[in-house]
């Protein structure tokens, strides 16, 4: 087992591993613990980072946009300015962890309802946002399904147009 370890290692490395060299490695290895390296992180990984964060912007950049433009076409939604960002950062956690949850839960249950996935999470979403006090009040059944409709589709299109935009301006900046 030993000798699978060493060699993986050793294979990981890009060193050749032969009987030699395989007792040279033991020894060291019995004589002294390994030390921690600290590795870089791969560029593959820093640019899945960056596409995380740039997804997470325009999730926090369109929720707002949708609940501004909910307060001002619906007159029974109000947001009280004092707690907006929490309410967009609230909606936005909620989205990103329910969605998921309600799209695996209705594929396993309710596949008829898999296209309404979004408009499902929206509602549960506004709904934990709501709850907290000092951002958003909804008053009447009709302003929530409204208010659902609404921040759907503009967090819909947004996260359709905006990445469009992005990658526009990364293709202009690419060609100069």
């Amino acid at each position: 087992m030993r000798h699978i370890l060493l060699a993986s290692r050793a294979h990981r490395h890009g060193r050749r591993f032969g009987p030699a060299v395989r007792a040279d490695a033991a020894l060291r290895a019995d004589a002294a613990p390994a030390r921690c390296s600290t590795r870089h992180p791969s560029p593959r990984y820093a640019r899945g980072m960056i596409r995380f964060l740039i997804r997470t912007l325009i999730s926090l950049v369109t929720v707002a946009l949708g609940l501004l433009v909910a307060s001002w076409i619906l007159p029974d939604f109000h947001i009280e300015w004092g707690g907006f960002l929490i309410a967009i950062v609230v909606f936005t956690i909620a989205q990103a962890v329910l969605g998921p949850f309600i799209f695996n839960v209705a594929r396993q249950h309710a596949s008829a309802i898999l296209g309404g996935i979004g408009l499902v999470s929206t509602f549960v979403a506004l709904l934990i946002a709501s709850l907290f006090p000092g951002g958003i009040t909804i008053d009447g059944w009709v302003t929530w399904v409204l208010a659902t409709l609404t921040i759907w589709i503009i967090t819909a299109l947004g996260t359709w147009l905006l990445p469009l935009i992005f990658l526009k301006e990364k293709v202009k900046g690419a060609k100069a």
